[in-house]
């Protein structure tokens, strides 16, 4: 069991469902709100990444690409605790709860009512669970090709986070659109990390990520621009919300509570830049992937304290 949780790189799992609470505090906010929808939306989060996962260790080991040049912890099925076989039916299993949880979700967001709406997030459901499988496995995956990020954006960022609210809400509020860009640019950073940490072994396997296609001074710089863009994102949520959604228009302190995240988030900037040997990199995912969750929590509870705040104003 202690090889399968491993396996399932648990610290990548906070992460995941990043862009889901701040989605779900959002709708919270506007009075949405239905804990069936919650618990499936982070049960089938959480079971795509850890199919991605699975998926990851699968693909990279029998291809060879974890090897004794890797830098990072080692997988299971290249350090030969889980096999091959184990691993594909692990695979099958993951893949099937999570279509499962996504169904039920659907279930309880739509219920036979938006037929049009089931249908989108069914295909968005396949996509997502297809996504995962293919990062790395069968004879073309799409992360050998550099396009890892653009899965990691799309779908831990803007259909976690907009794809939450608007089960609940049936709507679509564009203001949302900027703390979903933000959690999916935190997202593809840890990604980043990873790829700049192993640039070098994936250049020996052929692993095309963008970190290899572009180089590591480029990768730096990427890096900055996803870090910095995602910090002043969210602040100008944060301001158009206090200047425009809120009963008390004014600075109000608690709205701006995530801003407590930025100090981690500075000093991992700072990291980062100082860095100059791309193997001791690996602590940062973990300090990056955690400094996203708090930025969520806290995001989510300034949040609620709209809620409160709103539900105060109305009611004197």
């Amino acid at each position: 069991m202690r090889h399968w949780i491993e396996a399932a790189r648990v610290r990548t799992l906070p992460l995941s469902i990043s862009g889901i609470l701040v989605g779900s505090f959002y709708a919270m906010s506007q009075g949405f709100f239905n804990w069936k929808i919650v618990v499936f939306a982070l049960s089938t989060t959480l079971g795509l990444q850890i199919l991605s996962n699975f998926a990851n260790d699968y693909g990279d080991g029998v291809k060879g690409t974890d090897n004794e040049d890797r830098v990072g912890p080692k997988r299971a099925i290249q350090s030969g605790l889980i096999t091959p076989g184990a691993m594909r039916y692990a695979i099958f299993i993951t893949a099937f709860l999570t279509f499962v949880s996504a169904m039920l979700l659907i279930y309880f967001s739509f219920k036979g009512k938006y037929l049009l709406y089931s249908i989108i997030f069914f295909v968005l459901g396949i996509l997502a669970i297809a996504s995962a499988i293919r990062y790395t496995v069968g004879k073309n995956p799409y992360g050998y090709r550099g396009l890892g990020d653009v899965f990691v954006f799309t779908f831990f960022g803007l259909v976690s986070t907009f794809g939450i609210y608007f089960m609940f809400s049936k709507q679509i509020d564009w203001l949302l659109f900027l703390p979903a860009t933000a959690i999916g640019f935190l997202s593809v950073g840890v990604l980043n990390l990873n790829n700049m940490r192993d640039e070098e072994s994936d250049r020996k396997s052929n692993k095309n990520t963008i970190v290899v296609k572009n180089g590591g001074a480029w990768a730096k710089k990427y890096h900055f621009f996803l870090i910095i863009s995602a910090m002043i994102l969210v602040l100008v949520f944060a301001l158009f919300f206090d200047l425009y959604r809120d009963p008390n228009p004014g600075f109000n302190f608690d709205i701006y509570l995530f801003l407590i995240a930025y100090l981690p988030l500075s000093s991992h900037l700072i990291r980062v830049y100082k860095n100059r040997e791309p193997k001791l990199l690996d602590p940062e995912l973990k300090r990056l992937a955690l400094s996203t969750f708090l930025l969520s929590v806290l995001l989510s509870l300034s949040l609620i304290y709209f809620l409160s705040d709103m539900l105060i104003y109305y009611t004197n």
